[in-house]
């Protein structure tokens, strides 16, 4: 079976995220805002480390439960920093926190973040058909700016085209690929 190319076949790990779950449409607020906060935490790292460190991030994050998220105060902080098990950015720490209250605030506006994240492309899935290794796009772009201006961190347009990636509203398996 065919891949594409970025998964490291001697990762279990790689080999189940890539066949199981990127590129895989997602309309569920709590995966949508998981993988939101994940990728702000993949910044400068790779997604490999970020994967190894996920189910911990899921406990230290409350199953990354929005609602709870957004009432973490500087004790939460401060308990996430010695956490070993996670990534410890306390910039990367807080902007989970402040973009936890701005979902929300989308939710509402919206009536789910869904709503809001698929409606830059009227639910409808983009399908790249070639191979060119994209980073970003005047669709990450648009998304990136309306986060940011909403106060959002960690959500630039390369951030963002990675998260449209892994919640499936863009499809750039390889065509080789067999999820292609």
């Amino acid at each position: 079976m065919k891949r594409c190319s970025w998964v490291d076949e001697k990762s279990e790990l790689y080999i189940k995220y890539h066949d199981e779950e990127w590129g895989v449409p997602k309309y569920d607020d709590r995966e949508l805002f998981e993988l939101l906060i994940l990728e702000g935490f993949q910044a400068g790292l790779s997604w490999i480390c970020v994967l190894k460190k996920r189910d911990a991030f899921r406990k230290a994050f409350d199953n990354f439960n929005v609602q709870k998220v957004c009432l973490y105060n500087e004790s939460k902080v401060n308990e996430l920093l010695k956490n070993e098990k996670i990534i410890r950015s306390k910039r990367k720490i807080e902007a989970a926190i402040k973009n936890a209250s701005i979902f929300i605030q989308i939710q509402k506006e919206y009536g789910s973040f869904s709503n809001y994240i698929w409606g830059f492309t009227k639910g409808k899935i983009i399908k790249n058909s070639d191979d060119n290794f994209l980073v970003s796009s005047p669709l990450s772009d648009k998304i990136s700016k309306d986060l940011k201006k909403r106060g959002m961190k960690y959500v630039g347009s390369v951030i963002i085209y990675s998260y449209l990636q892994a919640i499936g509203v863009i499809n750039d398996h390889e065509t080789s690929c067999f999820k292609y």
